[in-house]
């Protein structure tokens, strides 16, 4: 791009062809490797050239390497991503958008959540993260276990999800990224409604997880729901560890219930799980 020596005008006017050249090439994220290739630079300049525009407030920096735009508009330096989610696949991956954050998006629960929550193979120091004003709830799992995902579009961004019945799997596996048991069982309840549930692939994705605890709390959910499935009860039934578990981690539990070797509260009696 020629400019003018001197010409200030003609500068900004450059930088700012650059920039939307950038923009362009790289939705929703900017990477040295993108700018790079809109540019036509070598990668060590495009660096220089994104941290040079980030420190003027062109863009901002959301980790090493990766930035996101700014509104011309922008004041305060707010970014325009408007959906959090873009970000991970360039953060966390190999990952996926699960838990609370699945069920949110597969209308298993009206509650709101904060955090994103993500399951990631990825090495991390902190649980719990946060990028650009969003808090990012961090969940270590194994490469072997990335299964039972679909993908979400968001622009160019593609973004991997846990389908509704490895989203149920992992609540079941772990309360905790489901909010608590109690909302973990609301949340089986509503899916347990819906037209088009897949209880097989739901005894499918436990098998698969391999974990004992997940048959134990989903045998003694549905039996408590109070909605029949017997080839469910039965298949949680004939898979039942040695051990027992707690129904949550993180609820007091002092009654034994036998037949699914689980402790629960023992305010919960009837049905009230």
């Amino acid at each position: 791009m020629r400019t003018i020596p001197g010409d200030r005008e003609g500068r900004t006017l450059s930088t700012r062809k650059r920039l939307a050249m950038v923009l362009r090439a790289s939705r929703p994220l900017i990477t040295i490797r993108s700018a790079a290739e809109a540019l036509n630079l070598e990668p060590d300049k495009a660096a220089k050239t994104l941290a040079r525009w980030a420190k003027q407030g062109r863009i901002k920096r959301l980790r090493r390497g990766i930035y996101a735009p700014v509104p011309l508009d922008s004041l305060s330096g707010e970014t325009a991503l408007s959906n959090p989610w873009v970000l991970v696949p360039r953060l966390f991956s190999p990952g996926y958008v699960g838990g609370w954050s699945a069920a949110e998006h597969w209308h298993l629960t009206e509650q709101i959540f904060r955090d994103v929550c993500v399951f990631t193979s990825r090495a991390f120091r902190h649980k719990r993260e946060v990028v650009d004003g969003t808090p990012f709830s961090l969940q270590r799992t194994k490469p072997n276990r990335l299964f039972g995902l679909t993908t979400i579009w968001d622009g160019s961004a593609r973004i991997p999800v846990s389908d509704p019945e490895r989203t149920l799997i992992d609540m079941l596996d772990r309360p905790s990224v489901g909010g608590g048991i109690r909302h973990v069982d609301s949340c089986l309840r509503e899916y347990l409604r819906l037209p088009n549930t897949d209880l097989k692939k739901l005894v499918r994705y436990g098998d698969r997880l391999g974990s004992g605890a997940v048959f134990k709390r989903l045998g003694y959910l549905i039996e408590h729901a109070g909605t029949g499935h017997q080839e469910v009860l039965k298949a949680c039934r004939t898979r039942l560890t040695a051990g027992t578990v707690r129904i949550d981690p993180a609820l007091p539990a002092d009654r034994l219930v036998t037949r699914w070797r689980l402790w629960v509260p023992s305010a919960w009696s009837g049905k009230t799980p």
